[in-house]
């Protein structure tokens, strides 16, 4: 089940959602609090450790924004609850996962636990995927770390944890499976250099790709590879006959 908190300064508010997450999912949400603050919230948020809360945004003496003020690390999604839908632009501010506008319907609150299970679910497949790299066999040469110059010395990174590398002038960002950026003082041919041709290709003078991690190519109208993480990013016509090539000699 999933853990949840509520925090709305209404009684009936807080009682009308717990029923209607019951209703309309039954067994699926275990509510460890309601509150009717901020700082009840805070406390309960530190005791229970919940996955989703349900928070208001008009409430007496702190509003529902103030929360993370007062939380330190926020490991939880937050779905916003509000009579006034001009909030909505603060709720995507704060990062919350959605909104709801009151009075909520049993349809949008559908709509926002898709939502939610859509992005656990691609959290668990990109951990899985992590924990697969962490204990694959090192044996070969893709799976060899690289020691990236940074200005306080050297970054290591496994090359079977990059996604792919794009150039800025003089420097180049490595972005990796675990959603870090790191930027180096370097070209990005020097990066090409560093990294196993067998795995990493030139698709564009700005982008070198794992071939690992490519999820599709679309060649109508734009050329566009998309990557298992979701980003997209362009193939040049110079180098797309050797992309293509590279992909099917992978396969």
């Amino acid at each position: 089940m999933i853990k949840i908190i509520i925090v709305d300064d209404e009684f009936n508010a807080r009682e009308f959602l717990e029923k209607l997450l019951q209703r309309t999912f039954p067994d699926r949400f275990l509510v460890l609090a309601k509150c009717e603050s901020v700082d009840e919230a805070v406390k309960a948020i530190e005791k229970f450790n919940p996955e989703l809360v349900f928070l208001d945004v008009q409430m007496p003496n702190k509003n529902g924004f103030e929360l993370f003020k007062e939380i330190k690390d926020v490991n939880f999604e937050v779905i916003f609850t509000t009579a006034y839908s001009e909030f909505a632009i603060d709720a995507i501010k704060c990062s919350a996962l959605d909104y709801l506008l009151k009075p909520i319907n049993a349809l949008d609150l559908i709509d926002t636990i898709k939502k939610y299970d859509a992005k656990q679910s691609k959290a668990f497949q990109q951990d899985k995927l992590m924990l697969l790299l962490e204990n694959i066999d090192t044996g070969g040469s893709e799976f060899k770390k690289i020691a990236f110059p940074t200005e306080s010395g050297f970054e290591l990174v496994k090359t079977n944890a990059i996604l792919y590398c794009e150039a800025d002038s003089n420097y180049c960002s490595v972005y990796c499976l675990d959603g870090r950026k790191i930027t180096l003082s370097k070209t990005l041919k020097y990066v090409e250099e560093l990294l196993p041709s067998s795995v990493f290709q030139r698709i564009h003078k700005s982008y070198l790709v794992n071939l690992n991690y490519v999820n599709r190519f679309n060649k109508n109208n734009e050329l566009i590879v998309e990557l298992t993480n979701g980003d997209t990013l362009p193939v040049s016509v110079r180098q797309k006959e050797d992309f293509i090539n590279a992909i099917l000699q992978k396969k």
